[in-house]
């Protein structure tokens, strides 16, 4: 048997999507890792992006810190965080929640600057505030960009949730480390594949949920 039959047969092996560890478990909890990890990164990206979108103020510094963040390697802040908080969920959750922030961040100040200043001039002069000028015009407008940021955050979480079984957690990462330690190549294939499928059916949902929440007039 090749590594494609191999592989197929691990996938319908009896109790591989059931059991205690099966693969129905351990999407959830790679679900759940990433679920985690992005609402974390959404409470410090979005209000900062928001506001150095809308204000003008700390470009720069954020065209510097998301250029920074994307440099730096996850395996080796995950070492790092675990040296030094021990092995638990706090250490990767902080890793990648620094992983997620660049894409988020990037998405939601370039989606609210990229907004036609002209625009903006117009609301302030019919008498709207620059919460109301935020909320009613600038992110209807910027809601593109914005959901690019966020389902390229996805994306990137989906994918380097996986190295959380690096330091004994769960999710669909158990199969690669687990199998690279005993050197069973299907289990390890069978890793790649179910979390490529995952990370393209959360993307077209995400993709769905843009186009449903995108104003016909700015797609």
């Amino acid at each position: 048997m090749n590594i494609f039959d191999k592989t197929w047969a691990w996938f319908t092996a009896d109790g591989a999507w059931t059991d205690s560890g099966g693969i129905f478990q351990r999407l959830l909890e790679h679900l759940g890792y990433s679920g985690l990890i992005l609402f974390f990164a959404a409470l410090i990206a979005i209000p900062i992006g928001l506001w150095v979108g809308h204000t003008g103020k700390g470009e720069n510094i954020v065209v510097g810190v998301t250029g920074a963040l994307r440099a730096l390697p996850t395996l080796g802040l995950l070492t790092l965080f675990a040296l030094w908080m021990g092995l638990g969920l706090t250490a990767p959750v902080i890793a990648l929640v620094i992983l997620a922030i660049s894409p988020l961040l990037a998405g939601v100040y370039s989606g609210i600057a990229a907004v036609d200043p002209i625009t903006v001039d117009a609301a302030r002069a019919q008498g709207m505030t620059e919460w109301q000028i935020l909320t009613r015009v600038e992110l209807p407008l910027a809601a593109p960009l914005i959901f690019g940021g966020l389902r390229n955050a996805t994306l990137q979480v989906i994918a380097t949730v996986t190295i959380m079984a690096y330091i004994n957690l769960g999710g669909l990462g158990r199969y690669l480390i687990d199998g690279l330690a005993v050197r069973d190549y299907p289990r390890m294939v069978a890793a790649v594949v179910l979390v490529a499928v995952l990370a393209l059916v959360v993307d077209a949902l995400l993709a769905l949920i843009q186009r449903a929440l995108t104003s016909p007039g700015t797609r």
